[in-house]
């Protein structure tokens, strides 16, 4: 039974809403910022994933992520940069857990409108440094798409499909930490998060250095 516009996009957002809540990078680093430098930050990061997803998504609606999924040397070259980056921030985040030395200091910190559009470059560049992500888009989209239709606008509308999802995704998970800011402000559980979250970027980081060719999926 060939799918008809309607039926595609129904079965794309549920496809992509389940991918969208799997635990991963993107969701570290919202949950996080959140929870470490407060919703305007968490934002910032949210909106720069949402937009590399959107870029992947252009990308890979005019053919040019297949590069990814057909050249090994193209996508090596992009998973060794996207590993360094993750490692980077990895390394970043566990030293700076040792410094949140008082509960003034980590109020500042939040309420500290500097360094807000780092935290939108990072969101932007963890999505734009996975070769991952490009794998995706350009090898999952095409199951989506039915005959009759531009294949590159219909790309785009489910690429957007997906960003929306995210949005609210990371809405979710900010508004969750909102009843829990006090108890969050306190210095040793932001150390605590900052830890984990290392450890999820070096771990990410790790496993991308490590892979053997590209893979199918994010």
């Amino acid at each position: 039974m060939l799918m008809t516009p309607p039926s595609a996009i129904l079965a794309f957002a549920l496809a992509a809403g389940v991918l969208t809540i799997t635990p991963g990078l993107d969701t570290a680093l919202v949950l996080r910022t959140a929870t470490v430098e407060g919703p305007r930050r968490a934002w910032q990061a949210a909106l720069g994933i949402i937009l590399g997803c959107l870029v992947w998504g252009a990308v890979a609606s005019v053919g040019i992520g297949a590069l990814l999924a057909a050249s090994r040397t193209a996508y090596d070259v992009l998973r060794i940069v996207g590993a360094a980056y993750l490692l980077y921030l990895g390394v970043r985040l566990i030293l700076r857990a040792g410094r949140h030395a008082a509960p003034n200091d980590a109020a500042r910190a939040v309420a500290s409108p500097r360094g807000g559009g780092s935290w939108f470059a990072r969101g932007l560049l963890t999505n734009l440094l996975n070769p991952k992500v490009g794998v995706f888009y350009a090898t999952f989209l095409p199951q989506f798409i039915p005959p009759g239709v531009n294949a590159t606008g219909f790309s785009l509308l489910l690429a957007c499909v997906h960003g929306l999802e995210g949005m609210l995704w990371f809405a979710l998970l900010i508004a969750a930490t909102r009843p829990l800011a006090r108890w969050l402000a306190r210095p040793a559980v932001q150390a605590l998060f900052d830890r984990m979250t290392g450890v999820v970027f070096l771990a990410c980081g790790l496993r991308l250095a490590l892979e053997k060719g590209a893979r199918q999926s994010p």
